[in-house]
């Protein structure tokens, strides 16, 4: 099943890699994602609406490009970006305090049976329902994606890892669908996935050291 949808200018060529046109909504998307990731880095709270536009932008360009359930992930991220703004603005003790924590056992095992759930029942949809020609390596980084933002929002450390092996997958599956640009932004989100990885376990490390010492006084 193919999906035709009059998506606008937004889906119009900016400009050509080779003979593959890149679109505005791609363009713009690359420009956002960027600074998403850069703020989620230094923990800004102004990650989250620009996340959203981002995965707006995004959203029109996995539609045209055939990757349906990331098309459909976007939805579901604009729901987890409202809850993740909400949870660091009013999550922690106070407002725009939510600390950087590691991933308990229990969550760690919920994340899990949740994302095999969601691959298998994403990859079984895809097949049936369109004509996806990669509809497990859609399912898993769609499922491996919602794990992460879900710890992006509540600032678990290994959130980090799960962008970084999902971005490791996304990046051929990108360039394979001719999606040129956008696997370059993805190189660029493994980049900044490291860096961030390094930047919160530094905080947390500070701010667990930190906690003896407050205690004693």
């Amino acid at each position: 099943m193919s999906v035709n949808v009059p998506l606008g200018p937004l889906l119009d060529p900016a400009f050509h890699l080779g003979a593959v046109p890149t679109t505005w909504a791609e363009l713009l998307g690359f420009g956002t994602g960027a600074v998403n990731v850069w703020l989620v880095v230094r923990q800004n709270i102004l990650n989250w609406p620009i996340g959203i536009a981002n995965v707006m932008l995004l959203g029109l360009v996995f539609l045209d490009g055939g990757l349906y359930a990331d098309s459909g992930l976007q939805v579901f991220y604009i729901g987890l970006q409202l809850y993740g703004w909400w949870m660091w603005l009013y999550g922690g003790d106070g407002r725009d305090n939510l600390p950087v924590r590691r991933t308990r056992r229990d969550e760690w095992a919920a994340l899990l049976v949740a994302g095999a759930a969601a691959t298998a029942f994403l990859t079984w949809a895809l097949s049936v329902w369109t004509d996806s020609t990669v509809a497990f390596w859609d399912a898993l980084t769609t499922s491996i994606s919602l794990m992460a933002v879900y710890g992006q929002s509540r600032k678990l450390l290994e959130s980090w890892w799960l962008w970084i092996t999902a971005d490791l997958v996304y990046i051929p599956l990108y360039f394979h669908k001719d999606l040129k640009l956008t696997g370059v932004l993805y190189v660029v989100f493994l980049t900044l996935c490291v860096f961030g990885l390094r930047a919160w376990r530094r905080d947390l490390r500070a701010r667990t050291a930190g906690e003896p010492a407050a205690a004693a006084a």
